[in-house]
């Protein structure tokens, strides 16, 4: 489970506390707009049932929007206040990897050693997906993992069904390719990698991210089903159509997704 290649410690642990952080920011808006839900919802029961004793003359023609505005406050406020903690404690962070030589805004400019195999196998994946729709939006996107993580069309890697698993002598070629790639960029200050914040995070989960058990079984489960998603693409509902080792990597794919979710992939 540890990453191929491991950065020191201090700098390791600081970007697994900002992949924490982005992760449950990732996840105010939800909690916000729930929480005002709910808000209105309360508030609108509670109007409702004061007409009995006190009618509605008391709210006027405004009786309607009472639990609206409640709701906005609600969620409103607490999205603000969300937010405020979350950019205080970035800003700490950020300030914590500068003086570790690390750019908090950009994770892989010194490489990927924070980086475990089954995150980059999804980002990699993530990638594959982007680059499928071909619209402009999307290769737009593919072409931000592609700058950011060392991504090429050409690097091998195939998605739908995988030809890579994580810890394996294939990813770590694939992972010296990548490298390799980076590394020549840094050789080019206009071709250094992009800055990440909080909305490429929410999209790709592109910050470092420590693999727990429960982590490491979403994530495996997060490309599986981009995998399956592609597999069904390419060869339709019968994979088994396909060649003799595509065959066997597509019922991999699918047999894997089906053991971590507990349901078969669509």
């Amino acid at each position: 489970m540890q990453p191929s290649l491991t950065p020191g410690d201090d700098a390791s642990g600081s970007w697994y506390e900002l992949g924490r952080l982005y992760a449950a920011a990732g996840e105010d808006t939800r909690k916000a707009t729930s929480g005002g839900f709910v808000v209105a919802f309360v508030v609108a029961a509670q109007v409702l049932l004061s007409a009995p004793l006190f009618g509605t003359s008391w709210a006027g023609p405004f009786a309607a929007l009472i639990p609206l505005t409640a709701g906005l406050l609600f969620g409103g406020g607490s999205l603000w206040w969300r937010r405020a903690k979350f950019s205080k404690r970035r800003e700490a962070l950020r300030r914590k990897l500068a003086m570790l030589g690390e750019d908090a805004n950009r994770p892989t400019a010194r490489g990927l050693g924070a980086y475990y195999d089954t995150q980059l196998i999804l980002l990699r994946c993530e990638y594959e997906l982007l680059r499928s729709r071909r619209t402009k939006r999307t290769l737009l996107q593919a072409r931000l993992l592609e700058t950011s993580f060392g991504f090429t069309p050409e690097d091998g890697f195939e998605c739908g069904p995988l030809n890579v698993a994580p810890d394996t002598p294939k990813m770590k070629a694939l992972r010296e390719r990548w490298e390799v790639r980076l590394s020549a960029k840094r050789t080019l200050p206009e071709a250094s990698p992009p800055s990440l914040g909080l909305e490429e995070d929410v999209n790709y989960r592109v910050f470092p991210r420590e693999m727990t058990v429960s982590t490491e079984l979403a994530v495996r489960g997060a490309y599986l089903r981009i995998s399956c998603h592609l597999l069904r693409e390419s060869y339709g509902e019968k994979p088994e159509t396909a060649s003799g080792e595509i065959r066997r990597r597509a019922r991999r794919d699918l047999e894997e997704y089906a053991a971590i979710t507990g349901r078969r992939a669509r």
